[in-house]
């Protein structure tokens, strides 16, 4: 069982920046991916960024490339997602997911892909 905890979001005006924090509890895999998804009412959940546990290699939704970037310390069991440049269209409550396997299959941008989620926190940019 994996448990996560989201935290750093908050409000902040375009061109402004944030860094979430996704702590990370229980057992992870070799071959585990950590993920950002982004959600809006009415919407569908958008990948937004991932990361290999292990390996560190990473992918981004083509709407955040070159602003966001994911990262990981596995000293500290965190997943960090550091937003520059945050565009009003960002504005979204923000997931961590996991997807816990030791057998690689790729990154998946698809949420239903990863079983383990935490609560969300909300990021707000005004224009």
């Amino acid at each position: 069982q994996v448990q996560l905890v989201e935290s750093g979001g908050g409000s902040v005006q375009a061109g402004g920046s944030l860094r979430l924090s996704c702590a990370v509890s229980g057992r992870t895999f070799s071959s585990a991916i950590m993920a950002w998804f982004r959600q809006v009412p009415g919407k569908e959940r958008e990948f937004v960024a991932a990361i290999a546990w292990g390996g560190g290699s990473t992918k981004y939704g083509d709407s955040v490339k070159g602003r966001l970037t994911i990262s990981r310390d596995k000293a500290k069991n965190t997943v960090y997602l550091q937003m520059n440049s945050l565009k009003p269209e960002d504005t979204a409550e923000y997931y961590c997911a996991v997807r816990n396997t030791d057998i690689w299959y790729g990154i998946s941008v698809d949420p239903s892909s990863y079983a383990y989620w935490g609560q969300g926190t909300q990021v707000t940019v005004s224009s």
